[in-house]
């Protein structure tokens, strides 16, 4: 089976080179998502809520996928892929949540976005409160490391070395 997907619009970013490794809100810098003319009728109502999903295509991967990772910050502890949020994957697809500055035609001005400047956007989805805040999520393998600082640094977008 074949699946095609296409670009509804590119998502500009300060990021050339080196982008941080989670959306930080409080980046500096110009992050808007413009969404192709096309599109923009299905931009309606979206300004209405606070916050969205972008799904994009990480278009610049150039190493090999691997089913085993080992997260440099979490010592010993090897995981599966899957179980992991590394961008390496079968299908190079992103997810970022932003907060919404405000909607000008068919262009979305967010904050902080985890992206290169240019990367295909895929799709936007509307973020609602209780519906994708769940109470009783937990932290998974992390808790084994015994350690849930570096966590807390990526929560709170605070730039760290691993």
């Amino acid at each position: 089976m074949e699946i095609t997907f296409h670009p509804i619009g590119v998502i500009h970013t300060p990021y050339r080179e080196k982008a941080p490794y989670q959306p930080v809100e409080s980046d500096e810098g110009v992050f808007q998502v413009k969404v192709l003319p096309e599109y923009r009728e299905g931009l309606q109502d979206l300004e209405s809520f606070r916050y969205i999903y972008l799904l994009y295509y990480i278009d610049r991967l150039s190493r090999p996928v691997s089913m085993k990772v080992a997260p440099i910050w979490a010592g010993e502890i090897t995981v599966g892929l899957f179980a992991s949020r590394s961008p390496l994957r079968p299908n190079p697809i992103g997810l970022s949540v932003v907060r919404i500055l405000k909607i000008e035609e068919n262009i979305i001005h967010t904050t902080g976005l985890d992206v290169f400047d240019g990367t295909p956007l895929l799709d936007i989805k509307p973020y609602i409160k209780d519906l994708d805040a769940k109470k009783d999520a937990n932290y998974g393998w992390i808790e084994k490391t015994g350690d849930l600082r570096h966590l807390a640094l990526h929560i709170l977008g605070i730039p760290h070395e691993y």
